[in-house]
Parts: structure tokens; C-alpha cells; sequence
């Protein structure tokens, strides 16, 4: 597969965080792999790793978070991205609430949305999961600010353990 690398190292996807929460536990990981996949109904598609505590915690969520963050919350792309919840409380650093069905909404990210899981879809290492946007919001200061690419986010090691 090494041929796809001069296709793949050529795109710079939006990063968001992804949390998920289920019977009070929480979990959420910077995500590279996410994009809009119907326009109607609107549905949006998130893939977790399956080497990640998220991935655990949304097998048996009903709904997910969807966060971006601007450039300037490289801090906290780091520690939902380079961090693991097997060790760390990503929430107890941040500020968060709870919206629709529960989920766990992060206050200082520029744009979410809360998105029932209506398909879970095979992929490799990754599993898909296929969200109905539900709830969703904004916060107004953030000036017009860059999202957070990849490129932004390279330099953030994986947080979850190796297999």
C-alpha cells in the first residue's frame, strides 16, 4: 500500500474530538478521520480506533460528541489526542456538560454537535460510526479562527497503548 501514500499524504483533514458516554463512564480522543456522508437526511461518520478506550466506551453508547477545535486549542487536541483515559480524566482538565441522551459536550470547543449512532460500520482497525445530528452549537468568540488541520496535529504522539 505503499503507492496510496502519494495520495494520502497529500490531504489535511479537519481534527475534532469525539466523546462518548455510557452507564457514567466518559471517554473522548482527537480524531483525524470524520466527514460529512449524506445530505439528506444530513448524517456525519466519525472512525475511532479500535486501540482506544473511546472506541470501547461508544461500542455500547447510543449517542456521540462531535467537537472542532480552532488552532490555538492545541493544548487541548493534546490531551484528548496524546493522552489515554485508561490513565488519565481527560474531563476533569477541561470544562464540559451533559446535552441530549447524555452526552458529554466540550464548552470551549468552537463548533459540536450530539449525533445518534444510527450505523456502526466495519473498517479495519477503525469502526465507523454513522451519526444523526441531533443537537449542536457554537461559541460566538472565536473570531473567524482556523480549524485545527492534521498538520497542526502531527506532532501529538497516540495516547492509547500499544497493543
Amino acid at each position: 500500500m505503499a503507492g496510496m501514500d502519494a495520495f494520502i499524504d497529500r490531504l489535511d483533514p479537519d481534527m475534532c474530538v469525539v466523546t462518548a458516554a455510557t452507564d457514567g463512564d466518559r471517554a473522548g480522543c482527537l480524531v483525524g478521520f470524520a466527514s460529512q456522508c449524506s445530505i439528506e437526511p444530513v448524517r456525519y461518520a466519525v472512525w475511532l480506533s479500535k486501540a482506544n478506550r473511546t472506541y470501547r466506551v461508544a461500542r455500547t453508547a447510543d449517542r456521540l460528541a462531535v467537537h472542532l477545535l480552532t488552532r490555538e486549542q492545541h493544548g487541548l487536541a493534546e490531551l484528548f489526542g496524546g493522552e489515554t483515559g485508561d490513565r488519565t480524566d481527560k474531563f476533569a482538565r477541561v470544562r464540559w456538560r451533559e446535552e441530549a441522551g447524555g452526552a458529554v459536550v466540550l464548552e470551549d470547543a468552537a463548533a459540536w454537535f450530539v449525533g445518534r449512532i444510527v450505523l456502526r460500520v466495519e473498517g479495519g482497525d477503525h469502526l465507523g460510526f454513522v451519526l444523526e445530528p441531533e443537537a449542536w452549537g457554537e461559541r460566538e468568540d472565536t473570531g473567524g479562527a482556523k480549524l485545527l488541520r492534521l498538520s497542526d496535529a502531527v506532532s501529538i504522539s497516540p495516547g492509547h497503548p500499544a497493543d
